[in-house]
């Protein structure tokens, strides 16, 4: 299972990282039209999605160190639901206040980014909603690094144990 967990680690970062790359492209037009050979576009739908992969990978690596695995069907809704359960029961919150000692990080804030961007992915994803704008992109993209990283230092410390 260690290796498991390290994919979807490696997949979370990969999925901010290209968020983060499809933000630069819609937010450069000079490199659209001269160097994509595009029309001038934006593509914070795609930022969106990309940032929530993040966040839900992230939370994946994490459930597979507990020894929890969800899988299809409704694997977001199961991964999201078992992240829940660590929450209510306090688990996530003992495991930040390991890391950080005099930091105190609820686990609560986690669990909001989790559910926020999972509405939004689905909204600009599935729904027939116009092309998302710069702002969701950006808060998207700031959840996903904070999630991210907050959820790698927790797989490093049990990991390390």
């Amino acid at each position: 299972m260690d290796f498991e967990h390290k994919i979807y680690l490696t997949r979370a970062e990969n999925e901010l990282n290209l968020s983060l790359i499809i933000m630069k492209i819609s937010d450069d037009k000079d490199m659209q039209v001269s160097t994509l050979g595009m029309r001038e576009d934006t593509y914070y739908s795609a930022t969106i999605s990309h940032a929530y992969y993040c966040i839900f990978y992230a939370a994946k690596a994490y459930l597979l160190l507990k020894g929890i695995k969800t899988e299809a069907p409704e694997e977001h809704r199961k991964t999201l639901e078992q992240f829940s359960k660590l929450v209510d029961n306090g688990t996530i919150d003992v495991e930040l206040l390991k890391i950080y000692q005099n930091l105190f990080l609820k686990a609560d804030t986690l669990l909001h980014i989790f559910e926020l961007e999972k509405g939004k992915r689905g909204k600009f994803t599935y729904k027939r909603l116009a092309q998302a704008n710069k702002e969701p992109a950006q808060e998207s993209i700031k959840n996903a690094q904070f999630f991210f990283k907050q959820i790698y230092e927790l797989c490093e410390k049990i990991n390390s144990l």
